[in-house]
């Protein structure tokens, strides 16, 4: 029986102001306790849209019957039929936008916490990962190449293993996880605690995984297929290189792309005084951008010691993400699609030091957009900053103009009929 006169259970999580200072995870998540009462507000839906909602169509309501009936293995079970990895996707799928925000209690009341039980199954089922034995699929004679060990690579590699097929994944850099090791942030999704056991358990199906291995370099498609006697590639390469705006001064010192900042701090290990990766932070930080991505930017800006992060938002984030900077201190300014610049002058052109006024788009009414420029902050026009972050691959691009007779082709773009990767069960953030 539904109990959905309780309000949403809340999650708990580190204080904001305690937070701000350490890369430990900022979400504690649901007891066993606390579980099971989320739980028990599920409505149970004859038509459950949350089903529908979701890109791999869960069986939401049989995982959480299972869960309040305390069942949690075959609660596991059940989100193992559909999805690979329940603890990373707890973690950082956009269930607000998805599942949760298909939830019938969330028309008058706050909807199930969908993402949250998914993620108290999945730790559940690592911390109790070796009462079950290693269950090998019979093979069936077929060899798989995947060619990136990201989310995309997991996924597949796991479903085509259950399926009985011999598979190898094949991961450019020293460590596997792609965008889960190199762009999440610690505090968002804790990696040897989460993922490194999320991708043993994928290793257990009998996967191999190799890395430093650069496919079209190191190997080829043609050579895995003719060569290795592969019967079939799969390519979850991700979305990896940034997108810059072309505009002037983005070359500049102190201008670094989100993709490196992340990379330096989440894979290379900057924030920690065990590893030597060098990282620069001054002691103002302005970000470019306004989803995930910058998010993710201004939050570790902010623990590395930055006195104050400003982020000119493009895209609205979704998840912990929206709020987490502001409530660690860090101020939020704009709100419209910001086309900052000019050449700034100081250090011999070489560095940048500030940014220029906002340019925003608004509606004219008639379905047309017109561009007005606007003040970054108190009247004025120009905002000193001491460094400067643009976000991933969504940038502002298709509002900067590029300059006359220059191919603006970037890196990141792709031609047309080259498909990326498709992440099964689980969206970046």
């Amino acid at each position: 029986m539904a109990n959905n006169r309780i309000p949403r259970v809340p999650v708990r999580e580190q204080d904001p102001q305690v937070r701000a200072t350490n890369f430990d995870e900022v979400c504690y998540g649901y007891n066993a306790e606390e579980a099971v009462l989320e739980a028990s507000r599920c409505l149970h839906c004859r038509n459950p849209r949350c089903v529908a909602a979701c890109p791999v169509n869960i069986d939401i309501p049989d995982f959480i019957a299972a869960l309040h009936a305390g069942e949690f293995r075959r609660a596991a079970d059940i989100i193992a039929r559909d999805s690979s990895l329940p603890s990373i996707c707890g973690r950082v799928c956009p269930q607000e936008t998805q599942c949760e925000g298909s939830c019938i209690l969330g028309i008058k009341s706050e909807p199930v916490a969908i993402g949250k039980l998914e993620r108290f199954i999945g730790d559940w089922k690592l911390e109790h990962a070796d009462e079950e034995p290693a269950r090998t699929p019979q093979r069936n004679g077929r060899r798989v190449a995947v060619i990136g060990s990201g989310p995309a690579g997991l996924a597949c590699a796991s479903d085509l293993a259950k399926a009985g097929y011999e598979v190898k994944i094949f991961e450019a850099l020293h460590k596997a996880g792609g965008v889960l090791v190199y762009g999440i942030p610690e505090f968002r999704l804790p990696k040897e605690r989460i993922v490194a056991r999320e991708i043993a358990e994928v290793e257990r199906l009998g996967v191999e995984i190799e890395t430093d291995v650069i496919v079209g370099r190191t190997l080829t498609v043609d050579s895995l297929l003719d060569e290795e006697g592969y019967d079939a590639v799969f390519i979850g390469s991700g979305a990896g290189l940034p997108r810059f705006m072309g505009i002037p001064g983005e070359n500049l010192n102190g201008v670094v792309s989100a993709n490196e900042f992340l990379t330096r701090t989440n894979l290379m290990k900057a924030y920690s005084e065990q590893y030597d990766t060098p990282i620069y932070v001054g002691k103002r930080v302005v970000v470019v951008g306004g989803g995930n991505v910058a998010m993710d930017a201004v939050r570790t800006a902010k623990r590395l010691g930055a006195e104050a992060t400003i982020v000119v938002a493009l895209l609205p984030p979704f998840g912990e993400g929206a709020a987490g900077p502001q409530r660690g201190g860090a101020p939020r300014q704009g709100g419209g699609h910001p086309l900052p610049d000019a050449d700034q002058p100081g250090r011999g052109a070489c560095r940048r030091e500030g940014l220029g006024a906002r340019h925003t788009l608004r509606g004219d009414g008639a379905g047309r957009a017109r561009r007005e420029r606007t003040p970054l902050a108190g009247g004025e026009a120009r905002l000193g900053v001491r460094h400067r972050l643009r976000r991933g691959r969504h940038g502002a691009g298709h509002l900067a103009q590029p300059a006359a007779g220059r191919h603006h082709r970037r890196a990141g773009d792709h031609a047309p009929g080259l498909h990326r990767g498709r992440r099964a069960g689980c969206h970046q953030p």
